[in-house]
């Protein structure tokens, strides 16, 4: 286990100063961010249409850009669920920036089939990095970009990615942010880990601008360990990149950049990071407060027996529920169904997402964290 510490592996390359941007005092709403999804062209052939998010403040720009790139799910790419990373995009945002978040090749709703090059994790990177790059170059020839301030992030497997994209001399690219990046392969005889070392030493030596990483003790698929390896092999052929590790992480530190609560992690170390690439980092704009649910003094929030509409299965799910972690939301039916979500970008949609899909009748709010909101008709038992 290595030291929860910060190591500067090469000094970082002193960039031109960003022009002066004047503060404006808006106001966004907070729960879309002027989100927008949007069709970006990719591939050889710019054949493939990738899904692709895209938050901005309001104005005409041109913004400095953002570009956060996702994990992989199990299963089918194709059902894999947009990806918004909300809390971040919002982070960005409140300082000027415009943020995209593009489904790559073969993931949701964007075309194309999702490539695999099995254990070479050097190829799969590369791979990804290739729609990440063609997302950039749609972007730079869009007026409310500023083409020459743009930073990319990347999440597990779209950290992979990033650091695959970072070997290549994109414009305006001045450095890259990887969370957690890699990629587990499950079954098979693929030594995942070691594959994973010669992608990354091979990645330092062809990379092209710095970077930020940041690995958390109790990250699941990737622990302290094998990132220390990860960022020895990228630093020793001659790669920069600052390794933070930032200690334990609620259950999982994998799942920190998803996290409401994660933006205490790694903003601190994106700002300064951001500063000394020359992005801009100071906060700009202000987004309206989504507004929180007042607790409806219906009943105490451990009284299982005051849920209504449930049989027993459900009180039990409910009891279960008590325990999971902030953020999270439970929603109940009067046919009888109930749903619960914790963390991820926004449980109380989740909740009522997962209650609806075993309901004919609407689903409301019973619980929003700590507090019982409960607006409906009392217990029937």
């Amino acid at each position: 286990m290595f030291a929860a510490i910060r190591r500067l592996a090469a000094a970082l390359a002193t960039l031109s100063a960003v022009p002066a941007i004047a503060a404006l005092p808006l106001t966004l709403p907070v729960t879309h961010l002027n989100e927008e999804v949007i069709r970006v062209p990719a591939g050889p052939t710019l054949a493939v249409s990738l899904e692709t998010t895209v938050y901005k403040p309001d104005g005409p720009g041109p913004f400095p850009l953002l570009v956060i790139n996702h994990g992989k799910a199990p299963g089918d790419p194709k059902l894999q669920s947009r990806d918004r990373f909300v809390y971040m995009a919002s982070a960005f945002v409140r300082r000027g920036y415009a943020v995209m978040v593009p489904m790559r090749t073969g993931f949701s709703n964007s075309t194309g089939k999702y490539v695999e090059h099995g254990c070479n994790m050097t190829a799969n990177g590369y791979t990804q990095a290739n729609d990440v790059r063609d997302v950039i170059r749609y972007a730079s020839r869009q007026d409310w970009v500023d083409a020459q301030h743009i930073v990319v992030a990347g999440q597990s497997y779209g950290g992979l990615a990033t650091m695959a994209l970072a070997t290549q001399p994109v414009a305006g690219v001045r450095g890259v942010m990887n969370f957690a990046g890699g990629l587990k392969m499950v079954g098979g005889n693929c030594d995942w880990q070691e594959a994973l070392v010669r992608a990354f030493g091979e990645y330092g030596r062809r990379g092209k601008v710095a970077s930020l990483w940041m690995y958390g003790a109790n990250d699941q698929y990737f622990p302290p360990a094998l990132a220390g390896r990860l960022h020895q092999a990228y630093t020793g052929a001659g790669g920069r990149a600052e390794l933070v590790a930032f200690g334990p992480f609620k259950r999982d530190a994998h799942t920190m950049l998803a996290s409401r609560d994660g933006e205490a992690v790694w903003l601190p170390q994106a700002a300064r990071f951001l500063e000394s690439i020359g992005m801009p980092f100071q906060e700009r704009y202000a987004l309206a407060d989504p507004g929180v649910q007042a607790p409806s003094q219906y009943a105490a929030l451990e009284d299982v027996s005051a849920l209504p509409y449930l049989q027993a299965n459900g009180r039990a799910a409910y009891k279960d529920f008590l325990n999971r972690q902030m953020p999270r939301a439970f929603a109940v039916s009067a046919s009888g169904a109930w749903g619960w979500a914790e963390e991820g970008e926004d449980p109380r949609h989740n909740a009522l997402a997962a209650c609806q899909s075993k309901s004919a009748q609407p689903c409301q709010l019973y619980t929003v964290d700590d507090a019982v909101v409960w607006q409906g008709a009392g217990r029937t038992d």
